[in-house]
């Protein structure tokens, strides 16, 4: 991709008042998120191996009593590519693709990430045992937010 089309990019994204947008064409990588006129993170990445932005602080658990697990600060874990809502399972009624316990390929389906209307599959990217779900089914998901802790194999 290069800087003539970026930047048209950028313009329709600032005419539409597009919130969101995250954008691959081959290893170019483009995520935003807007608040109000105000950036809350922008990354861009020429290979698949970007680094995660910080994951912006998300509000208290709306649930109730119960805290959802948090990823220890040490323990390797698979990281959302993206923001959306996650989903353990390809439907409803269908098994979780992974479960605390589980082996897993880098390969490997570990579950999906909706957004704007388009359900990614997203890899575990690293081989080794599921050690737990951090994340509650259907809830959303920002761009680095641990997801699964992992025991490297």
């Amino acid at each position: 991709m290069d800087f003539k089309d970026l930047k048209k990019i950028i313009e329709l994204v600032k005419e539409n008042d597009i919130m969101e947008l995250d954008l691959q064409d081959g290893d170019f990588r483009l995520a935003t998120k807007l608040r109000g006129n105000e950036p809350v993170y922008v990354t861009a990445s020429a290979g698949p191996q970007a680094a995660p932005a910080s994951a912006p602080p998300t509000a208290p658990h709306a649930s109730g009593g119960e805290t959802p697990p948090v990823a220890k600060a040490d323990a390797p874990s698979i990281k959302s590519p993206m923001v959306g809502t996650f989903y353990r399972s390809s439907s409803p009624d269908a098994d979780p693709f992974v479960k605390a316990g589980d082996l897993v390929e880098a390969d490997s389906t570990v579950c999906i990430i909706e957004a704007m209307k388009v359900m990614n599959e997203i890899k575990a990217e690293t081989s080794g045992r599921i050690a737990k779900v951090l994340v509650e089914n259907a809830e959303a998901v920002e761009f680095g937010q641990p997801l699964f802790e992992i025991e490297p194999a």
